[in-house]
């Protein structure tokens, strides 16, 4: 078929007309009128319902504007009376001790901030909920996706949880604080910083260790109550022992009433006795109680003062469980050594004699 038959039989074309524009239709004065009248019935049947969501909003911001205020203030004025309450214990000797200012601030300032920030969570968080339903809003999918959301959290930074409480608990308990020296178990030296989540430690080396308070499972505080020193003075066991006690007492009274270890001594120096008795040496043990943390300087104080007072007493400290036995000089050092053997020498005649006989016949080894 060709191109002109099928142009026939589909038809003429038709021939092109241009599309009608559409009309505009004006607004009337009426018709603005009747939509004044509409909305102006709309609003005054909602007013009634918009100023009391209204007026319920507002009451609820100052309602809990009110008591945030209230109960920071409340907070803050319980750390202040805590705070004196310290203050009030720093005129005894003990209380200026364990309680110094830079703890005493810390440890208030960490309080406070976390019981400031609790009460700000919780009065808005429920303001903030209670405007939500003053909307009308479905709070149900809301607090579902937040309790999903709080135990994702919760899995997810449990170590950061942990190292939160457990720092919340050691300040409200008063485990330690700026200046203590502590054993935490992982690392030990002096506090210098305390946070809710890190301890900050200087070592004996002047390191610094930051310890998560979440990894702490045992803590020694070594600056709070009081702190033993020991010492125990080695001599022979053929010492007398009047002569030893009387030199012992003797160091105790006179570094007792000198400065400044009067302060740091908070017992009388005390000859215990014998704590140990062997068959070559005697053990003597020394001990005094002592200002927190300064039980090592009495020590070492106490460890000269003794030696010099027993070599101008001429009485002998020795070292070890046991002490080896002292040497004759006039003995002979050779004594001690074994004569050459003549079975040394091959070629004497008892090396010879031990020899044993080759047998006849025997076959040489192959090489």
């Amino acid at each position: 078929m060709s191109l002109s038959a099928v142009l026939l039989a589909a038809g003429p074309s038709p021939s092109p007309i241009p599309s009608e524009s559409p009309t505009v239709t004006v607004p009337t004065l009426q018709d603005a009128q009747e939509s004044a009248t509409n909305a102006a019935s709309w609003v005054e049947q909602n007013w009634s319902t918009w100023l009391a969501i209204g007026l319920r909003v507002l009451l609820i911001v100052v309602i809990a504007g009110v008591l945030r205020v209230v109960v920071r203030r409340s907070i803050t004025k319980l750390i202040d009376r805590m705070n004196r309450t310290v203050q009030a214990v720093d005129g005894t000797a003990l209380g200026g001790l364990l309680v110094n200012a830079e703890r005493r601030r810390q440890r208030s300032q960490a309080i406070g901030s976390v019981l400031r920030s609790v009460a700000s969570f919780l009065i808005l968080g429920t303001a903030g909920l209670m405007v939500l339903g003053t909307f009308e809003i479905n709070l149900a999918p809301l607090l579902a996706s937040a309790g999903v959301a709080g135990v994702a959290i919760g899995f997810g930074a449990r170590n950061l949880v942990t190292d939160f409480l457990s720092g919340v608990f050691m300040i409200l308990e008063d485990q330690y604080g700026v200046g203590d020296q502590i054993d935490a178990g992982v690392a030990t030296g002096e506090v210098i910083e305390v946070g809710l989540r890190v301890t900050k430690l200087r070592g004996d080396s002047g390191e610094i260790w930051y310890v998560r308070n979440g990894e702490v499972k045992r803590i020694g505080n070594l600056s709070q109550g009081w702190a033993t020193a020991g010492v125990d003075v080695t001599v022979k066991a053929n010492e007398d022992l009047d002569r030893v006690k009387a030199t012992l007492d003797e160091v105790a009274e006179k570094m007792s009433k000198e400065e400044p270890w009067n302060e740091l001594l908070w017992s009388p120096i005390e000859v215990l006795g014998l704590d140990s008795v062997l068959l070559d040496s005697m053990v003597v043990r020394v001990s005094a109680k002592t200002m927190p943390g300064k039980s090592l300087t009495v020590e070492r104080e106490l460890r000269w003062r003794i030696k010099r007072a027993f070599d101008a007493a001429d009485i002998r400290i020795v070292g070890g469980a046991t002490v080896p036995p002292e040497a004759d000089p006039d003995a002979d050092p050779t004594a001690a050594v074994a004569a050459p053997s003549v079975y040394a020498n091959t070629a004497s005649a008892q090396a010879q004699a031990a020899t044993p006989i080759a047998q006849p016949g025997a076959a040489a080894p192959m090489k």
